[in-house]
Order: C-alpha cells, then sequence, then structure tokens
C-alpha cells in the first residue's frame, strides 16, 4: 500500500506543478487520505492528454466498463479531470495536485486534512508557485487609465467577454481558513472558471453556472473589497481567482519572500508622484504585498514587492499612484493556452532539477 502511494507521488511530481516528497512525509498521509490504493492505481495511468476509458483500461489491463466506472467516479471525488458530454465517449486526464485536486476538495475539507496542507504548503510551494506561476496578476479595471495601452488578454472584463460558459465556487483559501477560525469575510464565491472546466465544476457539485452579468458583478465585488485577479497565467484562461492577502496560500508565499514584484508573473507595476499624494494611507490598506504604504508620515513605494495589482490606484483620492508597463524583459512569457503553459513549466522546472537537483 505505501509503494502505490509513493509511485502516486512520483507521478504527480512529474506534472508541471510538481509534487515534491519532504522529510515527515505528509504528501503521503494526504494521498492516503484521498486516494483508496486501487484509486491510486489507476490514477499512475493518466497523463495530461484526454483519453477514452477505454484507451486506459487497455494500459492498465482493466476491463473497459470496469475502468469506466472507476473513472468516473473518481472524477466525482476530484482526483482527476474529465469531460462528460451526451452522445460522445468521456474522456479522462490526470489533474495536477494545484491548481487541480486540491481545490476539487473545496466541499469536503476537514481540519486534519488542513492541518496536513498547512504543514505541506512550504515544500509545495517551492514547485508550484515557482518557475513558471500557475497564476497571473492583471490590473482591477479602474487602476487602467485612458493613456496606458493594454491588451485584451490583460484586463478582466475582456478575458470574461470572451467566454461562452461561466461557473463560480468556492474560495478554498478562504473556506480553509475559515474552518480554522482565521481569515476574513470577503466574498467566499470568488473562484470564475470556465468552458470545460465549468462544466466539470457544475457536474461535480463543486460550484454553480452563471451568467455573463452574474459575473462582471463579481469582478466588481472583488474590487470593491480588495481583491487581486489572477487568471491562468496563458492568454486563453480557463479560470479567474479572486484573492486576498489573507487568505490566498500563492500571496502569502509571494508576500514572504523579499522581492515579491519579481517572481509575480504581471505586466504592470505602481508608480508614486509624491507632490500628489495626500499620505492618507488607504494605498497601504489595500496593498496586499505591504509594497506601498505610510513611513514616518510619509508614502513609500517598494517597486520590488508591487505585484500590479492595481489595488492601490483604484481608490487613490489624489491620483498619485499611476499603473505603468514593466520593462518587457522582466516580464515572464505569457503561454497562448494551457496546453502551452504545461509544456513550459514542465521545462522550467527539469532546467531548475538540472541546475539545483530535486
Amino acid at each position: 500500500m505505501d509503494e502505490v502511494y509513493q509511485k502516486l507521488r512520483e507521478h504527480l511530481d512529474r506534472l508541471p506543478a510538481g509534487f515534491p516528497a519532504t522529510p515527515s512525509g505528509v504528501e503521503l498521509r494526504i494521498l492516503r487520505r484521498l486516494f483508496q490504493p486501487e484509486e491510486a492505481e489507476l490514477a499512475l495511468q493518466l497523463g495530461l492528454k484526454l483519453e477514452t476509458a477505454e484507451a486506459i483500461a487497455a494500459r492498465a489491463g482493466l476491463d473497459p466498463v470496469q475502468a469506466a466506472e472507476r473513472l468516473r467516479a473518481m472524477a466525482r471525488k476530484g482526483l482527476i479531470f474529465s469531460i462528460e458530454t451526451p452522445g460522445r465517449p468521456a474522456v479522462f486526464m490526470a489533474a495536477q495536485f494545484v491548481i487541480g485536486i486540491w481545490e476539487y476538495h473545496v466541499n469536503d475539507l476537514d481540519p486534519e486534512l488542513i492541518r496536513d496542507m498547512e504543514e505541506y504548503i512550504p515544500a509545495l510551494a517551492r514547485s508550484a508557485f515557482g518557475t513558471l506561476p500557475q497564476l497571473r496578476t492583471v490590473p482591477v479595471g479602474r487602476s487602467l487609465h485612458a493613456g496606458l495601452e493594454v491588451m485584451a488578454y490583460e484586463q478582466a472584463e475582456e478575458l470574461v467577454r470572451g467566454q461562452e460558459r461561466f461557473a463560480v465556487a468556492p474560495c478554498i483559501c478562504r473556506r480553509e481558513h475559515r474552518i480554522k477560525g482565521a481569515g476574513c469575510d470577503r466574498l467566499m464565491e470568488a473562484c470564475l472558471i470556465f468552458g470545460w472546466g465549468a462544466e466539470y465544476y457544475v457536474r461535480n457539485g463543486l460550484g454553480r453556472f452563471i451568467g455573463l452579468e452574474e459575473t462582471l458583478a463579481i469582478l466588481k465585488t472583488a474590487e470593491e473589497q480588495g481583491l487581486v485577479i489572477q487568471p491562468s497565467n496563458c492568454r486563453e484562461i480557463v479560470n479567474i481567482c479572486l484573492c486576498c492577502g489573507d487568505c490566498c496560500q500563492i500571496l502569502k508565499h509571494l508576500k514572504s519572500l523579499p522581492q515579491p514584484g519579481r517572481l509575480a508573473a504581471s505586466a504592470f507595476i505602481a508608480t508614486l508622484e509624491e507632490s500628489r499624494c495626500t499620505a492618507c494611507g488607504t494605498c497601504g490598506e489595500r496593498c496586499p504585498m505591504e509594497a506601498v504604504g505610510l513611513r514616518e508620515g510619509r508614502i513609500a513605494l517598494d517597486p520590488d514587492r508591487c505585484i500590479g495589482c492595481g489595488l492601490c490606484v483604484s481608490t487613490c483620492p489624489g491620483e498619485a499612484l499611476r499603473l505603468v508597463r514593466r520593462p518587457p524583459e522582466t516580464v515572464p512569457p505569457l503561454p497562448q493556452d494551457m496546453r502551452e503553459a504545461f509544456a513550459l513549466r514542465a521545462m522550467r522546472r527539469q532546467q531548475q532539477r538540472e541546475r539545483f537537483g530535486p
């Protein structure tokens, strides 16, 4: 039994987001909580290519009907991803641990699983949140001034208007913190999912379908509450996370670093015109990275901590803060779609392993 979970750990670690080992073995405890041994065995047969149950069954040495039933059950449990369209054979693929399996368990968290994840997140962050980030930061709408050239894939509203199917789900980070009696009281339904992902979330009871207008209303609420807009780190997005510095594990990890702005995937950075500043301190209350705020009665801005979210800009009464484009050479490449993002992230992780070791 231990061997199959070790194999599954290695299998998940070969996926682009990674699933590294730790001295304590907490990652194996997490897998045992989520996967039955036979589910772990079958998960070893799935990669990041959508396949029919028949193809997976042939590789696993299982009866196709039995394999199809087991794969559907695993999809319902949030252990793998599936597309199940009426009139067509269902297809299945592996889910990365983050963003993926962990988020798919938003509705069945318990204190023990949360405790193990809290222990594991520092190790996981080094692979899942490093190299090429899975999410990027786009500015809130009111922070974009008329003279700033902005592409459609850099604007949340335009990204949303380009979708055809919408769903919303609870934020696993805020739910996790509330179960612990911590965190904040910001918007709970704050994960927006699109396309086949929306179908998966609703089919498996993780979220609900919504329309374009409600999606736009959620974005507006997010800006009012000071949430950071983080879509998929590619031009053709599959989701948007609306994140707070109190609960979001990605933002908390970035905030713990000395120069988070240098690691965030963002095309923008804030600048300060001191002559316009009224030293009201609103920007410091909104900034999730402590990049800007009052220092000895004056506003100071640390560009190395700025992730370009625009939350300080949108509520600055003196218009002392503005967003500008980062120098092109400092902006990470933006893949076209998730397939290209997977490939690029896997290549970056391999280069990192060759340079620094596992």
